[in-house]
């Protein structure tokens, strides 16, 4: 598989992605989990299909020290009993802020609800911010259709 575009030559995308990494940066200091965020990054990207940026998030979820058997069980996170609930609050708001455009009233108060019981304002604020700009760099790689595989863990860090 080849990418359509090579967004890495380009100046315009180089600038833009600047903004991005700045934005993710930018959330550093709330102190949520960085294997939450993770975890939170994983599961919106098998959501979305993005092969790139689910390669990026389990290398870099691995390197960190997050364990095999939790990253492979994100896709089935309900079942699985190796999840906080704070981490399954986490994940249940990725699974809802990534399916808007499927569910008629976005994320449910009762799933708002159950993230408000483990996370202040700060760190919701932190979360919500995740999963839009994990679910933006997902859909510039869907359309982009760039290739999984190569990703080394720390290279945009």
């Amino acid at each position: 598989m080849e990418a359509r575009l090579d967004l890495m030559a380009d100046p315009v995308f180089g600038r833009f992605m600047k903004h991005m990494v700045a934005a993710h940066r930018s959330l550093g200091d709330a102190t949520v989990p960085e294997s939450t965020l993770e975890l939170v990054r994983i599961r919106a990207s098998q959501i979305n299909g993005c092969g790139v940026c689910t390669d990026m998030h389990t290398k870099d979820a691995a390197h960190a020290g997050e364990s095999a058997v939790r990253i492979n069980l994100v896709a089935a996170w309900r079942e699985a009993t190796v999840f906080t609930e704070a981490e399954r609050a986490a994940l249940e708001l990725a699974e809802q802020g990534t399916r808007i455009a499927d569910a008629s009233g976005g994320v449910t108060a009762e799933a708002w609800e159950n993230a408000v019981k483990h996370y202040d304002e700060g760190r919701l604020v932190a979360l919500v911010a995740t999963i839009a700009l994990i679910n933006a760099a997902n859909r510039i790689n869907v359309m982009n259709m760039t290739p999984a595989g190569g990703y080394e863990p720390g290279r945009f860090h």
